[in-house]
């Protein structure tokens, strides 16, 4: 632990959301074993996945934007506001451009500009889609701790990659397995699950990089990688979740993701 310690806050963010891919790609790994997934745990696995993002929006991103805006002297709703509307805006701008296809939708509802890909990279398009707000989250947590500000801890950030970590093995699940039952291969549908998890480094570190050269956007950074996450949740995670009549188990299962990462922000943070 003291060596990563001892590395500046770029590189923590790059091994953090490392860490995040990585069990992506464990998830992804299912497939080795299972081919089809029941339809109440893959709801099961979103809602838990929304519960976490929910949780971290709060806890880990807003509540400390709050504190550093309080603490510099700005109307704290003002940051808060604009960056989580900002996230949002984002999210929905990149919504509409990029092709993608949500879990268990015809093609003809595939969103994003028109295109001939195939349905197996739209599908992996979708997750990836929401997996930039997560490697952002992680790499602004981190990024934030250069500014020397008593609400951003190292342990807080710690936190915050574990919990996005483990939202993303059933994540990464639910993106492979139902690939296979497409008709992809095992090994294919495992390279394709875990790619979707790419993405976060790439956020993290851009974020972290941002926020250490310009201190000033910290409060909005951590409010726009707020904004983002619940724009996910919302327009994609809990309608997927609540798909079917199994509604229940999506519920159930966002509300224990929460509580996981509730607790590990509270505990650690």
């Amino acid at each position: 632990m003291e060596w990563f310690k001892g590395l500046d806050p770029v590189m923590q963010a790059l091994c953090a959301t490392l860490f995040t891919w990585f069990v992506t790609a464990l998830g992804a790994a299912l497939v080795f074993i299972f081919k089809t997934i029941n339809k109440k745990v893959l709801n099961g696995m979103l809602g838990f996945a929304a519960g976490v993002m929910i949780a971290a929006s709060f806890w880990s991103l807003l509540a400390p934007a709050i504190e550093m805006a309080e603490a510099s002297g700005t109307k704290a709703w003002v940051p808060a506001s604009v960056g989580f509307l900002a996230g949002g805006g984002f999210l929905w701008l990149v919504d509409k451009i990029l092709p993608h296809l949500h879990i268990g939708a015809p093609m003809e509802e595939a969103e994003g500009i028109k295109t001939g890909w195939q349905r197996s990279v739209l599908l992996v398009l979708a997750i990836t889609l929401h997996n930039i707000p997560e490697g952002l989250a992680v790499g602004v947590a981190f990024g934030a701790m250069a500014a020397d500000l008593p609400s951003a801890s190292l342990a807080g950030a710690i936190a915050l990659a574990l919990g996005i970590g483990i939202q993303n093995f059933p994540e990464g699940a639910a993106v492979s397995i139902p690939l296979r039952r497409e008709g992809l291969s095992r090994t294919k549908s495992f390279l394709y699950g875990q790619a979707s998890g790419i993405v976060e480094p790439i956020a993290g570190v851009l974020g972290a990089i941002a926020v250490v050269s310009m201190k000033s956007i910290l409060p909005y950074a951590l409010s726009f990688a707020a904004g983002a996450m619940i724009y996910v949740v919302v327009e994609q995670l809990i309608p997927e979740a609540q798909a079917e009549r199994n509604s229940d188990v999506g519920t159930i299962g966002a509300m224990i993701g929460f509580a996981v990462m509730m607790i590990l922000d509270v505990a650690l943070g």
